[in-house]
């Protein structure tokens, strides 16, 4: 197994892992200047990804991640996994879930140590966040039904 590769599954492990006390382990995996996008953030530096995942944990209960696959070429890796977690201002909706995928651009610093310069996550927020906001949700649901093909 090359530095690389091992660094892709300690990535993994610690995503696997998260959790407030081990956040500042961040910086173990991202370059300073590394950049963090998703549907509802993007942030540069290693600072602020840690200040966005301090929020994740401020924001909601329980949350975790599991992979399910994992594809890496030459500097390159795709992550598929699930995200799970439970809204505190909703305690009612129970544990939910949004499958994803990421990114990752890896560049070797000059201790020869890989580290993620580019992380950028993609899911569907309409379908994994605003469907399930009562009113939000049924108006998106009511624009898929026009929208989509009847088959």
């Amino acid at each position: 197994m090359n530095a690389l590769e091992l660094q892709v599954k300690q990535l993994i492990l610690f995503y696997e892992n998260i959790s407030i006390e081990n956040l500042s382990d961040l910086r173990n995996f991202y370059s300073t200047q590394a950049t963090f996008k998703d549907p509802f953030n993007e942030v540069l530096g290693i600072q602020k990804i840690i200040q966005l995942f301090e929020h994740m944990f401020q924001s909601l209960d329980t949350p975790s991640f599991k992979v399910k696959e994992v594809v890496t070429q030459g500097e390159q890796t795709f992550l598929s996994w699930e995200f799970y977690y439970a809204l505190k201002q909703w305690p009612k909706k129970g544990q939910m879930v949004i499958h994803g995928a990421s990114h990752i651009v890896w560049a070797s610093d000059d201790l020869g140590h890989w580290r993620v310069k580019l992380h950028r996550d993609y899911w569907d927020a309409a379908e994994e966040v605003y469907e399930k906001i009562p009113m939000i949700g049924l108006l998106i649901r009511w624009l898929k039904k026009k929208i989509g093909a009847a088959l």
